[in-house]
């Protein structure tokens, strides 16, 4: 399929949320909704499930690289990775929609992206058994880089200040909806779906090459230690911050004069921004939305 160049695409003003199916959307993931609903799995897929900006173009990457990364070097650097690995709902004017793509990806297997809640995953993921790795990260660093993410984000709506965009992100009134809901959906999911790899942001950081390890024991590749070590560097949030195949620099409704797409990569980046007090009700907020949950973040390392 021949893509369209991406400068093409014309995004006049920022969308309005609304509730859909009981979670905050735009019109971007909403408007290919009977396409995206229908998609037809294969058994091969690899879905790559994450709340935005907890990971997503790091685990994505890391999968392209461990499955066709010493095949195609040509194919590494010339192709941006949403292209390489399709954003399953997104739908943007003069673009294939992402299930579009995601349809006609020639590699084997596909490797598709999804922020979708676990209720809302189209069911032919789970009918044929597609094995899933789905990334969290602790409620606060995500807070704070999902508001960065929608300022210089002219797709996304507007963030308001911090203040007002943390009291939205406890209300779970965000594209994607409830961060709360989010991780421990995908975690409840895990408990009856055994194709399903739950990994932690904060894990990754702390030790990128063990947690490339448990993906190619999860995935069953025989990857050698050599390339898993050349993938880990390869990885690295600096490398990936100067690369053009992952820093998402040639997409034009992104302002990277008012913040990067990838900007620090850290843990505990989320005390630049959390007054004391604003800590201390996210804290509060916290401990009642997940008090039924199990699943256990870290907000530092």
């Amino acid at each position: 399929m021949e893509i369209p160049d991406v400068a093409s695409i014309n995004i006049e003003g920022r969308p309005e949320m609304f509730d859909f199916e009981g979670v905050s959307m735009t019109n971007f993931f909403t408007d290919n909704w009977e396409n995206v609903k229908n998609f037809q799995a294969r058994p091969d897929d690899i879905l790559i499930a994450t709340y935005p900006k907890a990971g997503t173009t790091w685990v994505s990457y890391i999968l392209d690289l461990l499955y066709f990364g010493s095949a195609d070097l040509e194919h590494q650097t010339s192709q941006p990775i949403y292209m390489r690995v399709p954003f399953l709902e997104s739908c943007f004017q003069n673009f294939p929609s992402g299930a579009e793509m995601a349809d006609n990806l020639k590699t084997s297997p596909r490797l598709i992206k999804t922020h979708l809640p676990v209720q809302l995953v189209p069911k032919s993921f789970w009918e044929q058994n597609s094995r899933v790795v789905y990334v969290g990260r602790n409620a606060k660093d995500n807070a704070v880089s999902y508001f960065h993410f929608d300022r210089m984000n002219m797709v996304q709506p507007e963030p308001g200040d911090w203040n007002y965009f943390l009291q939205r992100f406890m209300e779970g009134k965000n594209v994607f909806g409830s961060w709360f809901d989010h991780v421990s959906g995908w975690w409840e999911k895990k408990q009856t779906y055994s194709n399903l790899l739950y990994l932690f942001y904060e894990d990754m950081i702390e030790d990128t090459g063990r947690e490339v390890e448990r993906l190619c024991s999860f995935l069953g590749l025989s990857t050698s230690a050599q390339e898993r070590e050349k993938i880990t560097k390869g990885v690295h949030f600096d490398s990936m911050k100067q690369n053009k195949v992952t820093n998402h620099a040639t997409i034009p409704f992104m302002d990277f004069k008012i913040s990067p797409f990838m900007r620090k990569g850290k843990v505990g980046d989320w005390k630049t921004l959390f007054t004391v007090a604003q800590n201390e009700e996210f804290d509060e907020v916290y401990k009642q939305k997940m008090k039924n949950t199990t699943v256990k973040f870290r907000t530092d390392i």
